[in-house]
């Protein structure tokens, strides 16, 4: 370990290695520093990786309980929460070990400690191994350090309990039943997965909708089909306080339709947003503080000290990880022109492919903007959709709930996003995604051969639709 570099980056994650890898090859002396107990970051460790696994026994568990549909005869189904989790830590610890590798043998140094800034150049890393802490000066730093459950002043839901995502994604246990607190994306997941292995669900949501960056179709949607597979939904409620009953279960008392409403249930998970993980960095040392608990970041990935940049969750706008990857090779670029000197304006992140998916059944998926952005920008757009219902390939593999839609400009017919509820909807998304990489139009896709029968040519219906006008 060396006293100076060009370029720090502090966390080890998806953000941080892209940074880095990305600085390394264009020449700069790179140091990674990463505090965290274990290496991975959030996406290997606590969030995508170790909840999808959770999800592929849910998905088989329900395709086992609907073997009858297709004439097949399957025994009872037995849910084991304990190898569920050993078959995910196993996975997990592979993503870890691998991603561990990636970082000791890059072609930068790879720190381990917790590091806070002592002036706008400077760090002191607290080392983990219990060595005498150190001083590291930099031209340039990136903050990747992603971020951490958010948990709100409820009267009684720390005495009651309850499960964070972290929790979930450790506890064997699967509960009677479970409320959970929160309609986004995490929320949505975990109620899929304890309803698919026998959890009764209740969900309380404090907005009009699931999702509320998604149009109100692709909401709708998502809530017919929960309600459809037993669930019960409250929406627009304010959640007063959570008690322990005399049977020991945890009731939520909240808000609801001008009244005060309550349910009950084992378990509470708790999914109500995450915050940037910025604790001890001592920003305001560097000449970046905090704002309400955030970093202001703008579109070159720079906070308010030029030199200083920020990635994934520790940035925004969007937790999601492909975005992380994205910021973090943005801002390395940026950094090796602000050290060096070059002219020119700094590059920026572009949003205009952003992607979105849900992995809760059926699935949901979206890229570019939506009817609401794009009314808000005053954009002239006109849209079409197409059910799964009337789709054979869907007909046949028993999954009709749902619906595909594409939003293109009016007049030049391109397409400004799309949006899926249904089966296979992450991977279905990608060709909307590619085509709106080449700023393909209605009409082109329209065109394009698709085989039949697949869930791919749905999108023909409405590309077809949108090219003639409709």
């Amino acid at each position: 370990m060396k006293e100076h570099y060009d370029f720090v980056v502090i966390g080890g994650g998806s953000a941080g290695y892209a940074a880095a890898a990305t600085a390394s090859g264009l020449g700069l002396d790179v140091a990674v520093i990463e505090g965290g107990a274990e290496v991975g970051g959030l996406c290997i460790l606590r969030g995508c990786m170790p909840s999808k696994t959770l999800i592929e026994s849910a998905n088989r568990a329900v395709a086992i309980r609907r073997a009858r549909e297709f004439g097949l005869r399957a025994g009872e189904l037995s849910v084991e929460g304990g190898e569920i989790m050993e078959r995910k830590r196993r996975i997990v610890a592979d993503f870890a070990a691998y991603r561990k590798q990636q970082l000791e043998t890059g072609a930068f140094d790879f720190i381990r400690g917790m590091a806070a800034f002592t002036g706008p150049h400077a760090v002191e890393v607290m080392h983990l191994g219990g060595e005498a802490s150190s001083s590291i000066s930099a031209k340039a730093f990136l903050i990747a350090t992603g971020s951490r459950s958010d948990v709100m002043d409820i009267p009684g839901l720390c005495e009651a309990g309850f499960r964070d995502s972290d929790a979930v994604l450790e506890c064997e246990e699967i509960p009677e039943s479970i409320i959970v607190l929160g309609g986004g994306a995490t929320a949505l997941e975990f109620a899929h997965y304890y309803a698919s292995v026998g959890a009764r669900v209740t969900i309380i949501q404090r907005g009009a909708q699931f999702l509320r960056a998604m149009d109100t179709d692709v909401a709708a949607a998502l809530a017919d089909a929960f309600r459809k597979r037993g669930m019960t939904l409250f929406f627009e409620t304010k959640i007063l306080r959570v008690e322990l009953t005399e049977n020991c279960c945890k009731r939520v008392h909240f808000e609801h339709e001008g009244g005060e409403a309550g349910a009950e249930a084992a378990q509470i998970v708790y999914a109500l947003g995450r915050v940037p993980w910025l604790g001890g960095l001592r920003l305001e040392s560097a000449g970046a503080p905090l704002v309400k608990g955030r970093l202001k970041v703008n579109a070159r990935q720079q906070t308010a000290a030029p030199h200083i940049f920020a990635a994934g969750d520790a940035a925004g706008p969007h937790e999601i990880v492909h975005i992380a990857v994205q910021q973090g090779e943005v801002a390395a670029r940026n950094a090796a022109k602000l050290i060096r000197g070059a002219s020119g304006p700094l590059e920026e992140t572009d949003y205009r492919l952003k992607l979105f998916a849900i992995f809760c059944m059926p699935e949901a998926a979206a890229v570019g903007m939506t009817e609401k952005e794009l009314a808000a920008a005053g954009v002239a757009f006109h849209t079409a959709s197409h059910p799964f219902e009337d789709h054979g390939k869907s007909i046949v593999l028993g999954e009709t709930e749902g619906f595909v839609k594409l939003i293109a400009a009016r007049g030049s017919g391109e397409i400004l996003g799309g949006a899926v509820v249904g089966p296979k909807a992450s991977e279905l998304i990608h060709e909307i995604v590619v085509a709106m990489h080449f700023r393909a139009t209605a009409k082109d896709i329209a065109q394009i051969p698709h085989y039949h029968p697949t869930l791919s040519e749905i999108w023909t219906y409405p590309a077809e639709q949108l090219a003639r006008g409709a």
